[in-house]
């Protein structure tokens, strides 16, 4: 891997040569070794994301108390060496790399090696070592080559996951899926502390409150990540990874605090909590060095190519964006929302999307999105009542880029998206004021892996859905993911739903499953 001069002074705060140690852009020394008898620093478990079609990037963060309450994990004040192997089978028995990074203070002692030279479409196994302590094994997969042609894709995507709404025994059902990765859309975690647990007991008083400094956002991450069922799907699978607003505060806004007390609307204090979130969701988040905050600022926007059949695209809707009109909440009489100036994407990032419109060859355009994307008008009737923080408040710049998308030939878009906590399957318009307006693009919106407790199959509101939007297909609001397969002729959903999270152990089932055909955005139930 090699590092730029320009790059090299322009990493964060932690260190340069700290967070080099840690990507495996420098190899590591044996004069950082592990602490004997310490415990096992490998409690947050393993996890691989970013798949490329010549390698990924390898995550672990050492942590022998991953609740102590400074955040550090228990790890001492020194770096640590850490030793990984990358093999072709479960054993071990054909390792093809095998080298070392340093875990370091500046960055929670999380390192994030890159692993190349590996085979396009080929799966691989990978463990990490420090002292006598050996991670768990994890499974990876690499893309097919940007020139190949694969057969389909198999993927599932998941957000919302918020410990204190349910158990996460979805992630338990993901983790057996058949799939070539998983993407999250956001809200890992959420930044509210709680009291009493899932099962009604008090909480360590570690995690009561909100989120605000280093030491607890690294607390909140240890809390969610020393869950079971969500370590075993990281470990299956290479992850997509992008934020929406809760791993730093609900629904901020660029460098607006929501809140409406001191000091945290001060944008200089808020930027400083922005920092200290994004630091602690890149320790914890199997993510390249591309990836890593300088600040309060990090490029999570980004596109992973799978082989010619279809283009991810990772959008950021929180950092760029424009405070949310009319004072946010929900309007029927909102004209901001119309705003030419109003943005989700900030000026930069759009022009960056739409250039990769024009100049992609994949059959398929996957949009990684964080709220909803379609409009959900919730008032049948002539009046049109919408929410202000996804893209009905921003109704110009969707309309210019599903405008963009088919001004571009792009061949077929398909929107995937969370924060809703509920099932949609939905077509995308051109222009949501002509009632004649072309069909452009398909979205589908997943439920929340706990997030809203057990929820229901329909709703009042469901119902209100469907009656004011006809371009809406399909409303569930139970728990759960969504599983896709895509070939050269078609993509499918299954909308794979558990009955309860606030008691652990539910089974699994699929509770619709909707088709795009290729070059037709028209959804429709299998």
């Amino acid at each position: 891997m090699s590092v730029s001069r320009r790059r090299f002074l322009g990493l964060s705060g932690a260190g340069s040569a700290a967070v080099l140690l840690g990507t495996g852009a420098w190899d590591a020394s044996t004069t950082y070794a592990a602490p004997a008898g310490s415990g096992n620093p490998f409690s947050l478990g393993v996890g691989s994301g970013d798949p490329q079609y010549d390698g990924v990037v390898l995550w672990t963060r050492l942590a022998t108390d991953p609740y102590a309450i400074d955040g550090k994990g228990g790890m001492p004040a020194t770096p640590i060496r850490v030793e990984y192997e990358v093999a072709r089978d479960e054993n071990f028995r054909h390792v093809v790399r095998r080298s070392s990074v340093v875990a370091t203070p500046e960055l929670g002692h999380s390192i994030h090696p890159e692993v190349r030279g590996l085979l396009p479409d080929h799966v691989y196994y990978y463990r990490f070592r420090t002292g006598r302590e050996v991670s768990p094994t994890g499974r990876t997969r690499t893309t097919p080559h940007p020139f190949a042609s694969p057969r389909e894709l198999k993927f599932a995507f998941a957000s919302c996951n918020a410990w204190q709404d349910g158990f996460y025994t979805a992630y338990d059902h993901l983790a057996a899926e058949d799939l070539d990765l998983v993407v999250h859309l956001g809200d890992y975690l959420y930044e509210s502390g709680v009291k009493t647990n899932r099962r009604g007991v008090e909480t360590d008083p570690r995690f009561h409150g909100e989120t605000f400094d280093l030491a607890r956002y690294r607390l909140q991450y240890s809390l969610y990540k020393t869950e079971a069922p969500l370590q075993a799907a990281h470990a299956r699978f290479p992850w997509i990874h992008t934020i929406d607003d809760h791993e730093v505060e609900n629904n901020w806004a660029g460098d607006l605090s929501q809140k409406d007390t001191e000091p945290d609307q001060d944008p200089a204090v808020f930027r400083a909590r922005r920092a200290m979130a994004f630091q602690a969701m890149y320790e914890n988040m199997p993510l390249r060095h591309d990836q890593m905050p300088s600040g309060p600022a990090v490029r999570l926007h980004r596109r992973l190519p799978y082989g010619r059949l279809a283009d991810i695209t990772m959008l950021d809707t929180r950092q760029y964006r424009s405070d949310q009109p009319c004072g946010d909440g929900d309007s029927s009489t909102c004209t901001d929302r119309f705003n030419p100036d109003n943005t989700m994407l900030g000026g930069k990032q759009r022009a960056w999307l739409l250039d990769g419109f024009k100049r992609s060859n994949a059959r398929w355009q996957i949009l990684g999105n964080q709220a909803p994307m379609g409009q959900t008008d919730w008032t049948p009737g002539p009046e049109t009542r919408v929410w202000l923080d996804p893209w009905d408040g921003y109704v110009a710049e969707r309309n210019q880029v599903l405008g963009a998308a088919q001004d571009s030939g792009v061949r077929n878009l398909v929107v995937i998206t969370g924060d809703r906590h509920q099932n949609y399957a939905l077509e995308l318009k051109r222009d949501y004021e002509n009632l004649d307006s072309a069909t452009v693009g398909t979205e589908f919106v997943g439920t929340s892996i706990t997030s809203g407790g057990d929820g229901a199959d329909m709703t009042d509101q469901g119902q209100q859905f469907l009656a004011a939007n006809p371009h809406l297909k399909f409303f569930n609001s139970q728990r759960g993911y969504v599983r896709v397969t895509v070939n050269q002729k078609q993509w499918r959903s299954d909308y794979r739903v558990v009955p309860y999270v606030t008691t652990p152990g539910a089974p699994i089932a699929t509770r619709a499953s909707y088709v795009v055909e290729d070059r037709n955005p028209h959804v429709h139930a299998s």
